[in-house]
């Protein structure tokens, strides 16, 4: 088994869960393992080690690669260390077959932090350091619920030339990905008694029209935005809450949306947008947005000098884009420009039956030793 495969089993078998998917003191939560498994790794490989507290016991690692003198650039190498839950405790235990390895994190994204860390901890060992370049392999806490991690290492006021944020994106190099705005709907009706039901307004019957015109007639009204990295924007509705039992005329329902935005598009410019299509509608409903699940979109210049060097290097003759957010929009908005890179494939992430391509894995890992060797 190579250095990076053999890394990843390990980091497999210590359980990183996110406290916001599990109880209070469950002891599978947390990153506090992850993080001082790879601070000791880092020791290991010569480089220097810092912990960045974030939030109560959950620290960012910072694993350091310093020039011989004074550093004129700083690159971030960003993967997460934190998972989702999971459904059978023997997802906390990597196993090895047919090419993959298996567990909870494969892909998303303890592959990427194996990756980077084996090429960082393999240009430390060289003992040929970029010369004017300082490297900070940052593992991020709580990327998988509020992004408290990225923010912190954002307001930290480190500043870097660029961030290489390290989630599943099949070896591709991404500068775009759409953001996400959670949509509260509410639809106002008048309770009746269920034999008399023409003396009430039925508020799930107006939710229903509204639903039904949102996966049609708004999602043809999005179609007229394109990205030529991320495509539509599109809306999604994920739940619907009404009424309180089946003889009474209910005088409410909820509904949420998930609405994923292209850059340049504002969340007051989004309810907007809605607010207007329901008036031409004649429909009504009250808007309102879930502040903690707004994400914001990326777009990065792909011709900025770091990142068209790692183009160049992974012979890839124009960026990607994808749909989903992470922590590469929130360093970017705290003016580190980033973009996404790891191996495995986002189809995997947070399935029961996690994996990765042990053959993805090697292929990222040389490639980033390959750019990290380019600096300057």
């Amino acid at each position: 088994m190579t250095d990076a495969a053999k890394l990843l089993c390990e980091l497999i078998a210590l359980p990183s869960v996110n406290p916001a998917f599990l109880p209070p003191n469950d002891a599978r939560g947390g990153e506090g393992r992850v993080a001082d498994f790879l601070a000791a790794q880092a020791a290991k490989s010569g480089l220097d080690v810092d912990f960045q507290k974030v939030l109560p016991g959950r620290c960012n690692v910072l694993a350091v690669l310093s020039p011989p003198g004074k550093f004129q650039q700083r690159l971030f190498l960003a993967p997460h260390l934190d998972t989702v839950n999971v459904v059978s405790e023997k997802q906390f235990v990597p196993r090895s077959a047919g090419g993959r390895i298996y567990g909870r994190g494969a892909c998303d994204a303890k592959g990427s932090i194996a990756a980077m860390m084996t090429a960082l901890g393999g240009l430390a060992r060289q003992g040929r350091r970029p010369a004017a370049t300082e490297i900070v392999l940052a593992g991020l806490v709580d990327e998988e619920h509020a992004q408290a991690g990225s923010r912190a290492l954002a307001a930290g006021g480190g500043g870097a030339a660029l961030a290489i944020v390290g989630e599943p994106t099949r070896l591709q190099i991404v500068t775009a990905h759409k953001g996400t705005l959670w949509v509260r709907l509410q639809t106002r009706g008048k309770a009746a008694h269920g034999s008399c039901p023409h003396l009430g307004r039925n508020a799930v019957n107006e939710m229903a029209r509204i639903v039904s015109l949102l996966e049609s007639d708004y999602a043809r009204q999005l179609l007229r935005q394109r990205h030529p990295l991320l495509g539509t924007p599109t809306l999604s509705v994920g739940f619907i809450q009404g009424g309180s039992q089946p003889n009474i005329v209910p005088d409410s329902c909820v509904a949420g949306a998930d609405r994923r935005t292209l850059p340049g598009e504002s969340e007051g410019g989004v309810l907007a947008e809605m607010r207007g299509w329901l008036r031409r509608h004649g429909l009504r409903a009250a808007l309102t947005s879930d502040k903690s699940a707004h994400c914001l979109p990326l777009e990065t210049n792909p011709r900025l000098p770091l990142v068209r060097r790692f183009l160049q290097i992974a012979r890839q003759k124009k960026p990607a884009g994808v749909d989903y957010f992470c922590d590469a929009s929130v360093l970017a908005r705290g003016g580190i420009p980033s973009v996404v890179f790891g191996p495995g494939d986002i189809a995997q992430a947070h399935t029961a039956d996690e994996w990765i391509s042990q053959k993805s894995l090697e292929a990222a890992a040389a490639l980033l030793l390959q750019f990290l060797q380019s600096l300057p």
